[in-house]
């Protein structure tokens, strides 16, 4: 299941360039991430209030092509693999068909004291 997301590129996500900064794809595919994750039913206020938090684990990205102050962009997120303790979500930032970037990101779940979790079986079977 592939999920999309819009974004807007305001002034404040761009360089002196006027292309958009590299660490703001980072908060691009975060939102997408956390988006798709609510609207398969992943309540992540209950999950923090029950003691587990989603912590990113790793990222792999590669910028592609500039994306420029005012572009359309969309995020595609897509759950690349899923196990007991992790996560592994592939996402692409294109404007209309051009890719401009690309990341895998493994996020895994950790209690209250900072220890890896298993991710609650319920959280699996949505995924």
């Amino acid at each position: 299941m592939k999920h999309v997301y819009p974004v807007q590129v305001f002034y404040e996500d761009t360089d002196m360039g006027g292309v958009v900064y590299h660490a703001n794809y980072l908060k691009f595919i975060e939102r997408a991430r956390s988006d798709y994750v609510r609207k398969l039913g992943n309540d992540q206020n209950a999950m923090r209030d029950a003691g587990i938090v989603w912590v990113v684990r790793r990222i792999e990205a590669d910028y592609l092509a500039p994306a420029k102050f005012e572009d359309d962009l969309i995020v595609e997120t897509t759950v690349a693999s899923v196990s007991g303790v992790r996560l592994t979500m592939d996402q692409v930032v294109k404007r209309d068909e051009t890719e401009v970037f690309r990341a895998t990101v493994t996020a895994v779940c950790m209690n209250a004291q900072g220890k890896p979790v298993r991710l609650p079986a319920e959280i699996r079977a949505l995924l």
